[in-house]
């Protein structure tokens, strides 16, 4: 069990992996089947965790993109995934780690505020994404999103790398709103 490193392992020619983390087990479970549904040149792999550190595995494949998913009704969920932070290495912050917050859509049964995760966000230079994982045409379409992104942090899209799709996706470094 120790720090989470993008460079551990070598790459597998035509497979991508993914690692969802987040405490919403059902709909983590519910993305990983529409991404595995998605039509995708590369082998894809997903792997689920409630948080990091991972127990150590020799025949853990390599993680190209690390998706800690918040569901914005349960504080619980914020908290495991900045303690799971804690054991990423600085480099997967360099395009192979995004969030995603779910829940967003009854902003008034909320319990973290969108600032919160946006500011989450900025501080480890990641994209944020907002879903209603509950949905299952936004759900597939994140799924589909998702599984592009991966192919660009897996190598298997010419001439894009994930430091382009970290650009691409990046907010304006605008400060935030006077709310913060």
């Amino acid at each position: 069990m120790s720090v989470l490193r993008p460079m551990d392992k070598l790459p597998d020619l035509n497979r991508a992996t993914i690692l969802l983390v987040g405490t919403e087990d059902a709909l983590l479970q519910q993305l990983a089947e529409s991404m595995l549904k998605d039509d995708c040149a590369s082998e894809l792999r997903v792997h689920l965790a409630n948080s990091l550190p991972l127990p150590s595995d020799a025949n853990r494949p390599r993680i190209d993109l690390i998706v800690f998913v918040i569901n914005l009704h349960s504080k619980h969920s914020l908290q495991k995934v900045e303690e799971s932070l804690n054991h990423v290495d600085s480099r997967f912050f360099l395009g192979k780690v995004c969030f995603l917050a779910t829940g967003a859509e009854r902003e008034s049964h909320c319990s973290i505020h969108r600032n919160t995760v946006i500011k989450l966000a900025h501080t480890y230079r990641s994209p944020l994404l907002f879903c209603d994982l509950k949905v299952e045409s936004c759900r597939a379409t994140m799924a589909q999103r998702l599984v592009r992104m991966l192919q660009i942090c897996a190598g298997h899209v010419p001439g894009v790398s994930a430091l382009n799709l970290l650009s691409l996706l990046r907010c304006s470094d605008s400060p935030l709103s006077k709310e913060s």
